[in-house]
Protein backbone atom coordinates (compact mmCIF):
# COMPACT_ATOMS: atom_id res chain seq x y z
CA UNK A 1 0.00 0.00 0.00
CA UNK A 2 2.95 2.11 0.72
CA UNK A 3 4.23 2.01 -2.80
CA UNK A 4 1.21 2.31 -4.30
CA UNK A 5 0.50 5.57 -2.16
CA UNK A 6 3.72 7.34 -2.80
CA UNK A 7 3.74 5.62 -6.54
CA UNK A 8 0.68 8.62 -6.63
CA UNK A 9 3.08 11.09 -5.71
CA UNK A 10 4.77 10.78 -9.10
CA UNK A 11 1.58 9.47 -11.06
CA UNK A 12 -1.04 12.17 -9.60
CA UNK A 13 0.61 15.25 -7.65
CA UNK A 14 -2.79 16.87 -6.49
CA UNK A 15 -4.21 13.46 -5.49
CA UNK A 16 -1.77 12.44 -3.76
CA UNK A 17 -1.28 16.02 -1.54
CA UNK A 18 -4.97 16.08 -1.25
CA UNK A 19 -5.12 12.74 0.11
CA UNK A 20 -2.03 13.43 2.21
CA UNK A 21 -3.56 16.89 3.80
CA UNK A 22 -7.34 15.06 4.53
CA UNK A 23 -5.64 12.06 6.24
CA UNK A 24 -2.69 13.42 8.06
CA UNK A 25 -2.74 11.53 11.36
CA UNK A 26 -3.17 8.14 9.41
CA UNK A 27 -0.46 9.26 6.33
CA UNK A 28 2.48 10.29 8.23
CA UNK A 29 3.65 6.90 9.43
CA UNK A 30 3.51 5.98 5.76
CA UNK A 31 4.81 8.81 4.57
CA UNK A 32 7.72 9.33 7.06
CA UNK A 33 8.96 7.68 9.93
CA UNK A 34 8.81 4.19 10.13
CA UNK A 35 7.56 3.75 6.95
CA UNK A 36 9.90 5.70 5.11
CA UNK A 37 13.12 3.43 6.66
CA UNK A 38 11.85 0.60 4.99
CA UNK A 39 11.59 2.46 1.73
CA UNK A 40 15.66 3.46 1.96
CA UNK A 41 16.77 0.11 2.65
CA UNK A 42 15.03 -1.45 -0.26
CA UNK A 43 15.87 1.45 -2.49
CA UNK A 44 17.61 -0.16 -5.18
CA UNK A 45 14.70 -2.52 -5.93
CA UNK A 46 12.32 -0.36 -5.87
CA UNK A 47 13.76 2.52 -8.05
CA UNK A 48 11.35 3.56 -10.93
CA UNK A 49 12.31 7.05 -11.88
CA UNK A 50 14.70 9.35 -9.58
CA UNK A 51 12.96 11.36 -7.55
CA UNK A 52 15.42 13.88 -6.39
CA UNK A 53 18.82 15.48 -7.36
CA UNK A 54 22.04 13.51 -7.44
CA UNK A 55 25.60 14.83 -6.77
CA UNK A 56 28.27 12.74 -6.46
CA UNK A 57 32.23 12.99 -5.96
CA UNK A 58 32.44 12.84 -9.84
CA UNK A 59 30.48 16.42 -10.37
CA UNK A 60 32.97 17.60 -8.25
CA UNK A 61 34.13 21.45 -9.80
CA UNK A 62 30.68 21.37 -11.89
CA UNK A 63 27.92 21.22 -9.32
CA UNK A 64 26.75 24.19 -10.27
CA UNK A 65 26.02 22.98 -13.73
CA UNK A 66 24.36 20.14 -12.06
CA UNK A 67 22.05 22.26 -10.13
CA UNK A 68 21.31 24.40 -13.78
CA UNK A 69 20.14 20.71 -14.59
CA UNK A 70 17.28 20.77 -12.53
CA UNK A 71 14.21 21.91 -14.27
CA UNK A 72 12.57 24.07 -11.75
CA UNK A 73 14.18 27.51 -11.62
CA UNK A 74 12.38 28.93 -8.45
CA UNK A 75 13.90 26.88 -5.44
CA UNK A 76 12.26 28.05 -2.08
CA UNK A 77 13.38 25.00 0.18
CA UNK A 78 16.31 22.19 -0.66
CA UNK A 79 16.78 18.74 2.08
CA UNK A 80 19.82 17.50 1.37
CA UNK A 81 21.63 14.53 3.51
CA UNK A 82 24.29 12.32 2.51
CA UNK A 83 22.74 9.13 3.78
CA UNK A 84 25.53 8.40 6.77
CA UNK A 85 22.68 8.24 9.51
CA UNK A 86 19.55 7.62 8.13
CA UNK A 87 17.11 7.35 11.10
CA UNK A 88 18.21 4.68 13.20
CA UNK A 89 19.15 2.64 10.63
CA UNK A 90 22.83 3.75 9.66
CA UNK A 91 24.31 3.98 6.56
CA UNK A 92 22.39 3.78 3.47
CA UNK A 93 24.67 6.06 0.86
CA UNK A 94 22.57 7.22 -2.21
CA UNK A 95 19.69 5.05 -0.75
CA UNK A 96 19.10 7.49 1.66
CA UNK A 97 17.33 10.01 -1.03
CA UNK A 98 13.98 8.45 0.27
CA UNK A 99 14.17 10.67 3.28
CA UNK A 100 14.52 14.23 1.58
CA UNK A 101 11.86 13.37 -0.60
CA UNK A 102 9.48 12.05 2.43
CA UNK A 103 10.20 15.41 4.40
CA UNK A 104 9.75 17.97 1.38
CA UNK A 105 5.65 15.85 1.00
CA UNK A 106 5.57 17.37 4.54
CA UNK A 107 6.90 20.79 4.05
CA UNK A 108 3.77 20.82 0.94
CA UNK A 109 1.69 19.06 2.88
CA UNK A 110 1.64 20.84 6.21
CA UNK A 111 3.82 23.61 5.11
CA UNK A 112 1.96 24.76 2.32
CA UNK A 113 5.06 25.25 -0.03
CA UNK A 114 4.26 24.00 -3.27
CA UNK A 115 6.00 20.91 -4.41
CA UNK A 116 7.59 22.69 -7.73
CA UNK A 117 9.66 24.63 -4.86
CA UNK A 118 11.15 22.10 -2.72
CA UNK A 119 14.17 20.37 -4.06
CA UNK A 120 15.70 16.57 -2.80
CA UNK A 121 19.34 16.46 -3.02
CA UNK A 122 21.21 13.24 -1.90
CA UNK A 123 25.47 14.21 -1.77
CA UNK A 124 26.96 10.64 -2.72
CA UNK A 125 30.73 10.76 -1.40
CA UNK A 126 30.62 6.78 -1.16
CA UNK A 127 29.24 4.65 1.49
CA UNK A 128 31.22 2.48 4.35
CA UNK A 129 27.92 -0.05 4.39
CA UNK A 130 29.68 -3.37 2.83
CA UNK A 131 26.37 -4.94 1.85
CA UNK A 132 25.33 -2.42 -0.12
CA UNK A 133 28.95 -2.33 -1.86
CA UNK A 134 28.07 -5.72 -2.74
CA UNK A 135 24.73 -5.04 -3.67
CA UNK A 136 24.43 -5.41 -7.45
CA UNK A 137 21.36 -2.95 -7.20
CA UNK A 138 22.80 -0.23 -5.48
CA UNK A 139 22.70 3.06 -7.19
CA UNK A 140 25.34 4.85 -5.61
CA UNK A 141 29.30 5.29 -5.91
CA UNK A 142 31.18 1.88 -5.01
CA UNK A 143 33.50 3.15 -2.72
CA UNK A 144 34.14 3.80 1.06
CA UNK A 145 33.22 7.58 2.17
CA UNK A 146 35.16 10.59 1.77
CA UNK A 147 35.99 12.45 4.95
CA UNK A 148 38.07 15.31 5.64
CA UNK A 149 38.97 18.18 3.08
CA UNK A 150 37.97 15.84 0.08
CA UNK A 151 34.39 15.53 2.08
CA UNK A 152 34.60 19.40 3.25
CA UNK A 153 35.34 20.84 -0.20
CA UNK A 154 32.87 18.98 -2.01
CA UNK A 155 29.97 20.55 0.56
CA UNK A 156 31.86 23.97 0.33
CA UNK A 157 31.51 23.74 -3.37
CA UNK A 158 27.68 22.72 -2.93
CA UNK A 159 27.02 25.11 -0.93
CA UNK A 160 27.70 28.24 -2.77
CA UNK A 161 26.25 26.77 -5.62
CA UNK A 162 22.97 26.70 -4.17
CA UNK A 163 23.58 29.97 -3.31
CA UNK A 164 24.79 31.47 -6.28
CA UNK A 165 21.80 29.38 -8.30
CA UNK A 166 18.95 29.72 -5.81
CA UNK A 167 19.58 33.39 -4.12
CA UNK A 168 20.56 34.28 -0.28
CA UNK A 169 16.84 32.91 0.78
CA UNK A 170 16.61 29.49 -0.14
CA UNK A 171 16.45 27.26 3.05
CA UNK A 172 19.23 24.16 2.87
CA UNK A 173 17.51 21.74 5.87
CA UNK A 174 20.51 19.63 6.69
CA UNK A 175 18.63 15.91 7.48
CA UNK A 176 20.35 12.47 8.15
CA UNK A 177 24.33 13.40 8.44
CA UNK A 178 26.51 11.85 11.03
CA UNK A 179 26.73 13.67 14.24
CA UNK A 180 30.28 14.89 13.74
CA UNK A 181 29.35 16.18 10.59
CA UNK A 182 26.24 17.79 11.01
CA UNK A 183 27.68 20.03 14.32
CA UNK A 184 30.36 20.92 11.88
CA UNK A 185 28.10 22.06 8.82
CA UNK A 186 25.76 23.95 11.17
CA UNK A 187 28.32 26.20 12.66
CA UNK A 188 30.22 26.48 9.81
CA UNK A 189 27.29 27.83 6.72
CA UNK A 190 25.45 29.47 9.99
CA UNK A 191 26.77 32.62 9.54
CA UNK A 192 26.34 32.73 5.75
CA UNK A 193 23.56 30.82 4.68
CA UNK A 194 20.11 30.07 6.05
CA UNK A 195 20.56 26.58 7.36
CA UNK A 196 18.33 24.28 9.45
CA UNK A 197 18.77 21.15 10.96
CA UNK A 198 16.24 18.83 11.87
CA UNK A 199 17.62 16.55 13.76
CA UNK A 200 19.41 19.20 16.21
CA UNK A 201 16.95 22.09 16.17
CA UNK A 202 13.91 21.04 15.17
CA UNK A 203 13.73 18.20 17.18
CA UNK A 204 14.93 20.37 19.94
CA UNK A 205 12.12 23.41 19.39
CA UNK A 206 8.99 20.44 19.80
CA UNK A 207 10.72 19.26 23.06
CA UNK A 208 11.23 22.72 24.65
CA UNK A 209 7.76 23.33 23.61
CA UNK A 210 6.55 20.38 25.72
CA UNK A 211 8.97 21.31 28.60
CA UNK A 212 7.57 24.58 28.54
CA UNK A 213 3.72 23.41 28.65
CA UNK A 214 4.70 21.09 30.96
CA UNK A 215 5.83 23.63 33.51
CA UNK A 216 2.27 24.64 33.61
CA UNK A 217 1.04 21.97 35.16
CA UNK A 218 3.88 20.89 37.46
CA UNK A 219 4.75 24.91 38.58
CA UNK A 220 7.79 26.49 38.62
CA UNK A 221 10.54 28.04 36.12
CA UNK A 222 12.48 26.47 33.50
CA UNK A 223 16.18 27.66 35.51
CA UNK A 224 14.51 26.27 39.05
CA UNK A 225 14.20 22.54 37.04
CA UNK A 226 17.66 20.00 36.84
CA UNK A 227 18.11 17.84 33.36
CA UNK A 228 19.00 14.33 32.75
CA UNK A 229 19.60 13.37 28.97
CA UNK A 230 19.87 9.96 28.60
CA UNK A 231 21.38 9.83 24.63
CA UNK A 232 24.00 12.66 23.82
CA UNK A 233 23.77 12.68 19.98
CA UNK A 234 22.68 15.36 17.71
CA UNK A 235 19.04 15.41 19.25
CA UNK A 236 20.09 15.02 22.83
CA UNK A 237 22.72 18.09 22.70
CA UNK A 238 19.88 19.91 20.13
CA UNK A 239 17.26 19.82 22.84
CA UNK A 240 20.12 20.33 25.91
CA UNK A 241 21.58 23.54 24.10
CA UNK A 242 18.05 24.95 23.23
CA UNK A 243 17.08 24.24 27.01
CA UNK A 244 20.15 26.41 27.87
CA UNK A 245 19.29 28.76 25.27
CA UNK A 246 15.97 29.62 27.01
CA UNK A 247 17.19 29.27 30.86
CA UNK A 248 19.59 31.91 29.74
CA UNK A 249 17.14 34.70 28.40
CA UNK A 250 14.87 34.52 31.41
CA UNK A 251 17.69 34.58 33.93
CA UNK A 252 19.90 37.11 31.59
CA UNK A 253 22.51 34.42 33.01
CA UNK A 254 25.40 33.32 30.77
CA UNK A 255 24.91 29.82 29.09
CA UNK A 256 27.94 28.21 30.86
CA UNK A 257 25.93 29.10 33.89
CA UNK A 258 22.76 27.54 32.12
CA UNK A 259 24.16 24.49 31.19
CA UNK A 260 25.77 23.49 34.44
CA UNK A 261 21.65 22.53 35.14
CA UNK A 262 21.65 20.05 32.22
CA UNK A 263 23.27 16.43 32.78
CA UNK A 264 24.25 13.98 29.51
CA UNK A 265 24.83 10.80 29.79
CA UNK A 266 25.87 8.60 26.29
CA UNK A 267 26.99 4.96 26.32
CA UNK A 268 30.18 5.79 28.42
CA UNK A 269 28.37 6.96 31.47
CA UNK A 270 27.66 10.25 32.61
CA UNK A 271 29.54 13.10 31.12
CA UNK A 272 31.77 14.34 33.30
CA UNK A 273 34.88 17.04 33.35
CA UNK A 274 37.54 13.92 33.69
CA UNK A 275 36.60 12.67 30.43
CA UNK A 276 36.70 16.07 28.62
CA UNK A 277 39.80 14.59 26.76
CA UNK A 278 38.40 11.77 25.10
CA UNK A 279 34.80 13.29 23.95
CA UNK A 280 33.72 14.66 20.73
CA UNK A 281 33.95 18.26 20.44
CA UNK A 282 30.29 19.00 20.62
CA UNK A 283 30.05 17.24 23.92
CA UNK A 284 32.13 19.03 25.22
CA UNK A 285 30.79 22.16 26.78
CA UNK A 286 28.12 19.30 28.97
CA UNK A 287 31.38 17.91 30.87
CA UNK A 288 30.96 19.06 34.44
CA UNK A 289 32.51 18.49 37.55
CA UNK A 290 31.51 15.37 39.83
CA UNK A 291 32.83 11.99 40.08
CA UNK A 292 32.32 8.81 36.69
CA UNK A 293 28.80 7.62 37.08
CA UNK A 294 28.56 4.59 34.88
CA UNK A 295 24.15 3.68 34.85
CA UNK A 296 21.52 5.96 34.33
CA UNK A 297 19.98 4.62 37.41
CA UNK A 298 22.75 5.70 39.60
CA UNK A 299 22.56 9.36 37.73
CA UNK A 300 19.12 9.69 39.04
CA UNK A 301 19.88 8.82 42.20
CA UNK A 302 23.07 11.30 42.73
CA UNK A 303 22.30 14.05 40.20
CA UNK A 304 18.49 14.00 41.46
CA UNK A 305 16.78 15.45 37.67
CA UNK A 306 13.44 17.15 37.82
CA UNK A 307 13.23 16.13 33.98
CA UNK A 308 14.44 12.88 32.39
CA UNK A 309 14.79 13.11 28.74
CA UNK A 310 15.58 9.65 26.71
CA UNK A 311 17.02 10.96 23.25
CA UNK A 312 18.94 7.70 22.66
CA UNK A 313 18.41 5.26 20.11
CA UNK A 314 18.46 2.28 22.59
CA UNK A 315 14.77 1.74 23.81
CA UNK A 316 13.45 -0.21 26.70
CA UNK A 317 15.84 1.70 29.12
CA UNK A 318 13.25 3.87 31.19
CA UNK A 319 12.55 0.26 33.68
CA UNK A 320 10.48 0.25 36.35
CA UNK A 321 13.39 1.31 38.66
CA UNK A 322 14.33 4.22 37.48
CA UNK A 323 10.88 5.85 37.25
CA UNK A 324 10.70 4.57 40.89
CA UNK A 325 14.14 6.65 41.33
CA UNK A 326 12.98 9.86 39.68
CA UNK A 327 9.53 9.10 42.13
CA UNK A 328 11.60 9.16 45.09
CA UNK A 329 13.29 12.61 44.48
CA UNK A 330 9.95 14.44 42.79
CA UNK A 331 5.99 14.75 44.25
Amino acid sequence: SMMLFCGQQERNERLFYKLLIDNVEELLPIVYTPVVGEACQKYGSIFKRPQGLYISLKEKGKILEVLKNWPERSIQVIVVTDGERILGLGDLGCQGMGIPVGKLALYSALGGVRPSACLPITIDVGTNNEKLLNDEFYIGLRQKRATGKEYYDLLHEFMSAVKQNYGEKVLVQFEDFANHNAFELLAKYGTTHLVFNDDIQGTASVVLAGVVAALKLIGGTLPEHTFLFLGAGEAGIGIAELIALEMSKQTKAPIEESRKKIWLIDSKGLIVSSRVNSLQHFKKPWAHEHEPVSTLIEAVKVIKPTVLIGSSGVGKTFTKEVVEAMTANNK
